[in-house]
């Protein structure tokens, strides 16, 4: 009952995010959630690649190891040149936005607000995160944010603590972490939305250029059997074509206005066990003491030689 009331409640906001400010609530990963119980697919693909189609750099600086129980940091870094701003639904140009999604393994989880330190409180300024949903607290979201401001996003992680969870276990695990600048081209529903190219549809002559709703623009194809077809261009892209021009079939009508694009990186941390780090001081002692032991031995007999004239 509980998640069918969260579920309602999302879809209510998406729907008045969309009449408000829809530039905003298409970024939000609110599409990735209703539609995949999981957003890493089998081929390891995160699903945000999906409507995010231009591929761009991310990385992920995490510890090599961590122990049980602790709060360590993931710094996702999202570059792009500053300053850059991309098309809006409404075709205006609107600053970039910037949004990230770290996998962890089961156990591992979003750290508790008392457990920050003071850096990590100023590392996270302004900077909300949410779960992917109410069962998965390891798949934490961000975003969007300001790209200027939020090239470099640092999530703070709790690890488990395998004395208390049996289904957890010292050794290496995967992260799965992906970032994203911009809006995407393509919507769930298999439509192209305003921030990508629109192509001819079939080969002619383009008798008119004649505007639409919300401004948008109708480009009437004239094909080479008589037959008049309109292809709908919305607010943003830029015409690269005009009346009387000879187009192709899969010739591009506009510009490609899309500045933004996803990454994915998969990197690994050890949850290492305090046992193994003492076993190892032990032998890095032992191994110290008797390669001193070979030393002092190595004198005593040369003292001996010595001695006797060998």
């Amino acid at each position: 009952m509980r998640r069918l009331i969260t579920l309602l409640l999302s879809s209510m906001f998406i729907g008045i995010s969309m009449l408000i400010s829809p530039s905003a609530s298409w970024a939000y990963p609110f599409w990735a959630q209703q539609n995949y119980e999981n957003p890493r697919e089998a081929t390891g693909k995160i699903v945000c690649a999906n409507c995010h189609l231009a591929n761009m750099t991310t990385q992920a600086e995490v510890p090599q190891s961590v122990g049980a129980n602790s709060v360590f940091t993931a710094a996702v870094k999202i570059p792009y040149k500053s300053g850059t701003q991309e098309i809006g639904a409404d075709g205006s140009e609107v600053p970039l936005q910037v949004g990230a999604v770290v996998m962890l393994p089961d156990g591992f989880k979003l750290a508790p607000q008392d457990r920050w330190t003071e850096k990590i409180k100023e590392e996270t300024q302004g900077v909300y995160f949410t779960q992917y949903s109410e069962d998965q607290e390891n798949i934490i979201l961000v975003g969007p944010l300001p790209g200027d401001r939020n090239k470099e996003i640092v999530f703070p992680i709790l690890s488990p603590d395998p004395s208390t969870n049996s289904n957890i276990h010292f050794g290496k695990y995967s992260i799965h972490v992906g970032g994203n600048r911009g809006r995407g081209q393509v919507y769930p529903t298999g439509e192209k939305s305003n921030n990508t190219s629109f192509i001819s549809s079939q080969a002619g002559i383009i008798s008119s250029i004649e505007a639409g709703e919300n401004n948008a623009r109708v480009v009437k194809i004239q094909t080479e059997g008589g037959e008049t077809i309109s292809e709908i261009i919305p607010a943003g892209p830029k015409l690269l074509v005009n009346t009387n021009d000879q187009v192709k079939a899969g010739q591009s009508l506009t510009n490609d206005p899309n500045v933004g694009g996803f990454g994915q990186v998969d990197t690994e941390v050890v949850l290492q066990s305090p046992a193994r780090v003492i076993g190892l001081l032990i032998f890095f002692m032992g191994v110290t003491l008797a390669q001193i032991m070979l030393v002092l031995k190595k004198k005593q007999v040369e003292k001996v030689q010595s001695v006797k004239g060998f």
